[in-house]
């Protein structure tokens, strides 16, 4: 990890005298909700982020409220059997990271994240309301029955039923999916990376943005999930639909003060535009100096920079998108000959693929913690007092009772104090930051295997039943390797260079917790179906008793899964700063701390 920062710190040094040169053009377009030119007095900052840090707070704590106690509805009301239920929650939840990439490309190319965020925001909320309805009313659910006595008795939930509880469930994965990225992207837009005061607070906002999404996991995970154990789930569900009620509110509240900036053209295109260049180019010998290339006096019908960006030798193949052909009787278009920025802007995507498929696994881990690790705290003792016991969902507010306090303490102290030591606005780079966050997360699968262990031991050896703090180390661990993971990733992201492609980026960080849960649903049948012929049983994770079943065992899978993947994450990421401009930072937000 030392070796990444100080390549980081390296690369930045290089590059500042040619980024302080575009200083000016690296002023962002910006207008206020009229339209107008924005006031830099009057408009972002800090005061703007604030009201949508508000509805981040809000939408998560609707959201997470009805997402981590799901598995126990679809169980207990629905009917479905344990394997089938915990599929159920991991393709919603990765659902929604992939309507993270519609919202993004929504955003970026047509409406801008302000209107994006209030257009799917009410969707959102819609389905909301249809799942309290489904929930208040007998008649869209099956007949009650007490599925721990006798699972064969309970009918499952089909047709009709059915039908309104998935679409009601997707509502909320489209509306969710839209506004995450853009929430995110919103509240960046807020300052302006080009000036180096409001891009030392950038970075402070995406830990505020980490601290307002603690904030409403803790009060989904302790006071709505009461809510929804004791009163119900249709109250809890419409608990859910205040609470982005009053995410909305706080969003239109700031409507005066925010900087929005303007939607662009597709996204696509000058993607498109370079490889189909590239392609037809493919049999010329790239020049061996760069100057040689087009420049950027011509930009096509592009996601225009803010600034020209340099030639950068890696993924040379592209450069051939660049080469002029000396034939005047041919007219070069848009899509046989690309600027060098161009280019790059497309290398800077190809060099975030790694590193985005570096966090899969990681988000694969966090499907456990809403599932299965879930049920082991329901097959455990949850008495806290005689009349007062733990819902076990409530079981994931572990870490951010520790991250409101922690997340503070690392923005005020230690970033400072890191900043004189990297040199970087971050306190620690974001590559290093992520890397960080995927070594611990090794150790919360550690954690959760000897835990099952000893409590599967506990009960079928002994009769004894464990309390529930046992199980409190595995979603501490993650909770602090969540911490530096994700809002590492979202940094990196977000200050990229490929402008106009902000609430894009953003999507695709979502989009890691898309494929990790999918690829959880893909890994529990995987396992079932191997284990099961390996042994006359059902598998691992295919009896629906976890007294039965061998839930230790696949969580040191995982935590094999977790270090393979750390280790190739370290090769990425060094290739990453190697081979490009480092796309950490931006540089001009960074040359006084350098």
């Amino acid at each position: 990890m030392g070796e990444i920062t100080k390549q980081n710190k390296k690369w930045e040094q290089e590059e500042i005298s040619s980024e302080m040169n575009n200083s000016e053009l690296a002023q962002e377009e910006s207008v206020d909700w009229r339209g107008k030119p924005s006031n830099p007095n009057k408009h972002g900052g800090m005061r703007a982020a604030l009201f949508v840090l508000g509805l981040q707070a809000f939408e998560i704590m609707g959201i997470a409220a009805v997402g981590n106690n799901l598995i126990t509805y679809v169980i207990n009301e629905m009917h479905f059997p344990l394997s089938k239920a915990a599929n159920i929650v991991t393709n919603f939840v990765g659902t929604i990271f992939i309507f993270a990439l519609l919202g993004g490309y929504i955003s970026d190319a047509f409406l801008g994240s302000f209107w994006t965020i209030i257009i799917f925001g009410f969707v959102e909320l819609s389905g909301f309301i249809l799942l309290s309805v489904q929930a208040h009313l007998p008649q869209l659910k099956p007949p009650k029955c007490n599925p721990l006595i006798d699972q064969s008795s309970c009918e499952e939930a089909k047709g009709f039923k059915a039908m309104i509880f998935f679409m009601a469930l997707y509502l909320v994965a489209l509306g969710s999916g839209c506004v995450k990225p853009n929430m995110i992207a919103h509240g960046a837009d807020q300052f302006s990376q080009s000036h180096p005061k409001q891009s030392k607070r950038l970075s402070s906002y995406f830990n505020a943005a980490y601290f307002a999404f603690s904030m409403g996991e803790l009060i989904a995970l302790t006071l709505l999930v009461w809510v929804q154990t004791h009163s119900g789930m249709d109250i809890g569900f419409g608990v859910s639909a205040a609470a982005m009620t009053m995410g909305l509110i706080s969003l239109v509240s700031g409507t005066m003060y925010f900087r929005n900036k303007r939607p662009r053209r597709s996204i696509f295109t000058p993607i498109a535009q370079v490889l189909v260049a590239a392609l037809l180019k493919r049999k010329l010998v790239s020049p061996s100096d760069p100057k040689m290339l087009n420049g950027d006096n011509h930009i096509s019908n592009d996601v225009v920079p803010s600034s020209t960006l340099p030639h950068t030798p890696h993924l040379r193949f592209l450069d051939k998108a660049c080469i002029k052909i000396q034939d005047p009787n041919m007219k070069e278009s848009p899509w046989r000959l690309c600027t060098v920025t161009q280019v790059e802007q497309v290398k800077t995507l190809i060099s975030l693929v790694p590193i985005f498929a570096s966090t899969i696994v990681f988000n694969t881990i966090l499907a456990q913690l809403q599932t299965f690790s879930v049920q082991q705290g329901s097959s455990m003792n949850t008495r806290l007092s005689n009349s007062f016991h733990i819902p076990p969902a409530s079981l994931q507010a572990i870490p951010y009772i520790m991250l409101i306090f922690l997340v503070p303490l690392y923005d005020s102290f230690f970033v400072p104090f890191a900043r004189k030591l990297t040199g970087h606005n971050s306190g620690i780079p974001p590559l290093t930051r992520i890397g960080i966050g995927l070594f611990l997360s090794i150790f919360s699968m550690v954690s959760a295997a000897l835990l099952e262990k000893k409590r599967r031991d506990s009960s079928v050896l002994d009769g004894r039943i464990l309390s529930i703090f046992w199980i409190t180390p595995q979603f501490l661990i993650f909770g602090v390797s969540e911490m530096f993971t994700a809002v590492g990733l979202i940094e990196f992201f977000y200050k990229q260079s490929a402008k106009g492609m902000e609430s894009f980026l953003m999507a695709l960080t979502y989009c890691s917790y898309s494929f990790g849960f999918y690829l959880s649903s893909v890994l529990v049948s995987v396992v079932n179906k191997i284990t099961s012929t390996l042994v006359d049983s059902k598998g691992w994770l295919g009896e629906n008793d976890l007294n039965k079943d061998r839930l230790d065992l696949f969580y040191w899978l995982l935590a094999v899964l977790s270090l393979l993947n750390f280790l190739s994450y370290l090769f990425w990421s060094h290739w990453n700063i190697k081979s490009s401009r480092s796309n950490i930072t931006n540089v001009v937000g960074d040359d006084e701390n350098i």
